[in-house]
């Protein structure tokens, strides 16, 4: 029985195609610059999504870590979602790393800031305040494309107020198919963004850091210290390349396998549907059942996330089909809640 693996679209398997991509990768030490895979797909993403630059790191904590530290020095802050990941879930990098301190804004329930509140948050220039230098968002969020028009609206307090402005998109491609615009139209007013490649576009390894020659330049040199220089990345680079060329449209059919998984749950009782965000599906059972249904989903051959979140989180990607959706829902429906 073949296993499901719901816990994260960052569990893909190389596809074969993939493989053959990653043999056949010209390379090069990328430390010195020199990977013609690694040029190329930095360059690729930099023209493609409208930035000078880009640096092509191993995660997107790293990423979203070396843009924290290109725009801000010790003493600084940012502000940031206090359920956002940069935040909660990349163990304080930026403090400790750092020295930055973050400062947390509560989300509303579509993952937005309250720019209202944004603006109170930001600190005078007096010594007694760190200075406040960033204004970081994420999209999507738990799943959820942000409103289009208030990217634009938190890119004009930004910029009235002097600050820079970050965007983590691990899946900002996502965002971009949840809107039906291109990507460049999500990156856009940005001054940095971090794409991460391993999630639903399955590649194996890595980030993109985006940005200006001038801040690209100095991330390339917190990359080094932070241990992420590497050699012949040009064979995970090539990867990437691929799922950029093959990957992309695709993820309309996770989001659609993510909309008929919450269809099917949602009628079952003693589950409760949360919500349905791109390829993402929440649900909540009692808590005293999680433990029986974490067995039970198992031996159905499923793999859940349970217990990291408030919610159950199942998210959809290229090797969950709709065979696999079938299985998923047939197996919750003979879970006794």
């Amino acid at each position: 029985m073949r296993t499901i693996d719901l816990r994260s679209d960052t569990v893909t398997q190389p596809t074969e195609a993939m493989r053959e991509a990653i043999l056949h990768a010209p390379v090069g030490d990328d430390v010195y610059g020199e990977d013609p895979t690694v040029n190329a797909l930095q360059e690729r993403l930099a023209s493609e999504l409208g930035f000078e630059a880009a640096l092509f790191v191993p995660t997107g904590t790293q990423s979203n870590l070396l843009a924290l530290m290109s725009h801000c020095e010790r003493g600084d802050e940012y502000i940031v979602g206090a359920d956002a990941h940069t935040y909660r879930f990349e163990g304080g990098g930026a403090a400790v790393l750092g020295s930055i301190q973050p400062q947390p804004i509560p989300q509303e329930a579509d993952g937005t800031l309250p720019l209202d509140r944004v603006e109170a948050a930001i600190k005078p220039d007096d010594p007694h305040f760190a200075r406040t230098r960033l204004l970081a968002l994420e999209n999507t969020w738990h799943g959820r494309p942000l409103p289009f028009g208030y990217l634009a609206q938190a890119r004009e307090l930004a910029t009235r107020r002097g600050l820079g402005f970050h965007l983590d998109g691990a899946r900002l491609y996502n965002a971009a198919i949840a809107y039906g615009r291109a990507p460049r139209d999500v990156a856009a007013g940005f001054d940095s963004v971090s794409v991460c490649l391993s999630k639903g576009l399955g590649a194996p390894v890595g980030s993109v850091l985006l940005g200006s020659a001038a801040l690209i330049a100095k991330a390339r040199r917190w990359r080094k210290v932070a241990g992420g220089g590497w050699r012949q990345a040009g064979m995970l680079a090539a990867a990437a390349m691929h799922a950029l060329d093959h990957h992309v449209e695709r993820l309309a059919d996770d989001h659609r396998r993510a909309a008929r998984l919450a269809d099917g749950l949602g009628g079952i009782d003693g589950l409760q549907l949360k919500g349905c965000h791109t390829n993402m599906v929440f649900v909540d059972v009692p808590a005293t059942r999680l433990k029986d249904l974490a067995a039970h989903m198992a031996s159905h051959g499923i793999r859940l996330s349970i217990g990291y979140l408030p919610s159950i989180r199942l998210v959809t990607h290229l090797d969950v089909d709709d065979t696999a959706v079938k299985r998923t829902i047939d197996a919750f429906r003979a879970f006794a809640y």
